[in-house]
């Protein structure tokens, strides 16, 4: 880390303490929202706000009874295996197709190079409720519409495009000279693939794959649009829980949701800084 120089005049000094309050600031804000709930999916009453006994730190008012209807419901239970059962597959699938259009990408003499990729991340730039409203209609006409691999095949055009992102930027820094190397030694493609490439750009590839994950475990737009009563994932469960009942289990998904996405985040900064130590980088 950086620190500030002994030289630093007045404004260098105002505008260095500034930042870093800015920066705290606007973490604050996007941070607390999320966090909040956390100790309110602990609440002993069904309230969505904190109670006079949680405000005073009262043993009496907090429970784990809302944790204890998520994983005894069966409502619940189902969604929460419908979401386990299609965000790994759409993110096997997701990261093979986006791993081999990274590296097919990558080549200097693919054509329209720029238009392919374009088009392979569009899912990303395209607003949700677009592609899934497209979807729908393609779907239909193909009759994957309210089926497993329908909404599986639509969380793996989703989970695409960070794929290939996370891949590509991986190739950047990688030594075309070692696959030259293994093809004139007499490895064929698929074997220089798996022992010289793929151990360097793993990196991005976990980090693809976890980022694809995330998209399809948390997404309820495609879902709503495309699946049926038997796919109802676990965001879907959450969106109906807030329309038809104000359930503060649903509290306790969120805070176990928030979780998994810190611990999914924790994951890919280690990655980043194993990728950073394998390109000779120190991590920062």
């Amino acid at each position: 880390m950086s620190s500030l120089p002994a030289y630093a005049s007045t404004g260098q000094r105002a505008w260095y303490y500034s930042f870093r309050v800015i920066c705290g600031l606007i973490f604050f804000f996007l941070i607390f929202p999320i966090m909040v709930i956390v100790p309110l999916s602990f609440n002993a009453e069904n309230f969505f706000t904190f109670t006079k006994a949680m405000l005073a730190l009262d043993p009496a008012g907090y429970s784990l009874k809302h944790y204890e209807d998520f994983f005894t419901n069966p409502d619940w239970q189902q969604a929460m295996w419908n979401s386990l059962s299609i965000a790994p597959v759409a993110t096997l699938l997701a990261t093979g197709l986006g791993t081999l259009a990274a590296i097919g990408l990558s080549q200097s003499h693919v054509p329209f190079r720029s238009a392919i990729m374009a088009v392979l991340i569009s899912p990303m730039i395209v607003p949700l409720i677009i592609s899934a409203a497209g979807m729908y209609f393609f779907y239909s006409r193909i009759g994957l519409q309210g089926t497993y691999i329908g909404v599986v095949l639509a969380h793996a055009a989703l989970g695409t495009p960070f794929v290939i992102i996370t891949v590509t930027a991986t190739l950047v820094g990688f030594d075309r000279s070692l696959t030259r190397a293994a093809a004139s030694l007499g490895a064929n493609p698929v074997t220089t693939f798996f022992k010289v490439q793929m151990p360097l750009i793993i990196p991005g590839v976990v980090s693809g794959a976890l980022f694809a994950f995330i998209t399809s475990f948390d997404e309820v737009v495609v879902v709503l649009f495309l699946g049926s009563a038997g796919q109802k994932t676990l965001p879907w469960q959450m969106f109906t829980g807030l329309r038809e009942q104000i359930s503060p289990t649903i509290l306790a998904v969120a805070s176990l949701m928030v979780a998994i996405s810190i611990a999914l985040l924790t994951v890919l900064e280690l990655l980043r800084r194993r990728s950073e130590r394998l390109r000779g980088l120190t991590p920062g």
